[in-house]
């Protein structure tokens, strides 16, 4: 019983501290425009992804060549 002194307290420093970080992400403006990130995430920018061979799944050269390894 003696427990509850201190877990009681410490709850509620808890269950503030989880409010005070949802109003500081509210006010900061974290979601202010949630469904932008969403689909920022799935439109793919240029220059962003490397020329690959997809038969080989290897690097391809300038000129659309897979690189092969050992090769001279």
């Amino acid at each position: 019983m003696d427990i509850l002194f201190l877990l009681v307290p410490v709850s509620v420093l808890l269950a503030l501290g989880v409010v005070a970080l949802l109003a500081w992400s509210v006010w900061s403006g974290q979601f202010d425009d949630v469904e932008k990130e969403g689909q920022r995430i799935l439109q793919d920018a240029p220059g962003d992804h490397a020329a690959v061979d997809s038969a080989t799944l290897r690097p391809a050269d300038a000129d659309g060549q897979s690189q092969k390894k050992g090769a001279a």
